[in-house]
């Protein structure tokens, strides 16, 4: 899982809790990193439906009630997929081998349980729980 994600929450909640619409390089700003990294990631938000950037407005906004966007639905929409990859196996194990034999089917049950509990997770913590989550340390 790389940074995308994190980044994409952080905008997200600044985009929820900003007074007026936002603009890339205010997020940027905010997140730590430049304008352009942010304005690929808006632009996943923006299909997936959860933002919205007007030009004579200057910025994004939200367009979806923050209880009603999942992690799993901001995670999905900017990695492109539909499924969570938390873990892979390395591919050349030595069949010959007691554990080489068995490691495969051994690791893949372990992190089946491990990828449906965060699934789970991620599926019923929305972005107002994180933006809950943030009040509360202020």
């Amino acid at each position: 899982m790389d940074t995308r994600f994190s980044c994409a929450i952080h905008a997200l909640i600044l985009i929820s809790e900003a007074e007026r619409p936002i603009n890339s390089t205010a997020i940027a700003a905010s997140v730590g990193t430049n304008a352009s990294y942010i304005r690929k990631l808006t632009t996943r938000l923006a299909k997936a439906g959860f933002i919205a950037s007007s030009r004579a407005a200057g910025g994004f906004t939200l367009t979806v009630p923050a209880q009603q966007i999942s992690l799993r639905d901001i995670y999905c929409a900017v990695t492109d997929t539909d499924r969570i990859q938390l873990f892979d196996i390395h591919g050349n194990p030595n069949d010959e081998c007691v554990v080489g034999a068995h490691i495969r089917p051994t690791l893949t049950d372990v992190f089946a349980r491990q990828q449906e509990a965060l699934e789970r997770e991620l599926t019923t913590t929305t972005l107002a729980d994180c933006i809950a989550s943030m009040r509360s340390r202020l």
